[in-house]
């Protein structure tokens, strides 16, 4: 089952208030640029972070990893690729690969992992009923 995924394209662009003195994008915010593509994958397949909380059901972010390749930099427009990575755990986890629109360059890639908890923030240790659901629709389940 782990070499199910699902994935999406979400496009940015390097603005200028993203850009240092360099007119280069700071490290910082492509971590926003993850935060982009997650978004977007959830609006786009129906799990959003509002669906998550409609099911009283928070899903914090416990790690993040990002690999910087190439500068972005001002003016240039890219593709967060964003990819779930199936898993039988309590878990969510990302995988990303950031293009440089014009030529396919990969700028950056990541990764981050985000866990259940409910609304007293207490730990899940089972994925909740209505994620499992997304994943059939996904064929994500065995």
């Amino acid at each position: 089952m782990a070499d199910k995924f699902v994935v999406h394209g979400t496009q940015i662009k390097g603005r200028f208030s993203d850009v240092d003195s360099m007119g280069i994008v700071w490290h910082g915010n492509y971590l926003k640029y993850l935060e982009d593509g997650r978004e977007d994958f959830g609006i786009r397949y129906g799990i959003s972070y509002l669906d998550f909380y409609n099911h009283a059901v928070l899903i914090p972010l416990v790690k993040v990893l990002c690999e910087y390749k190439k500068p972005l930099v001002y003016g240039d427009i890219a593709t967060v690729e964003t990819r779930f990575v199936n898993s039988d755990a309590a878990k969510i986890q990302y995988d990303y690969t950031i293009f440089r629109g014009d030529t396919d360059e990969v700028i950056a890639t990541g990764m981050t992992l985000q866990v259940f908890v409910n609304m007293e923030k207490e730990l899940l240790l089972d994925q909740p009923a209505f994620f499992l659901e997304w994943k059939k629709k996904y064929n994500l389940t065995d």
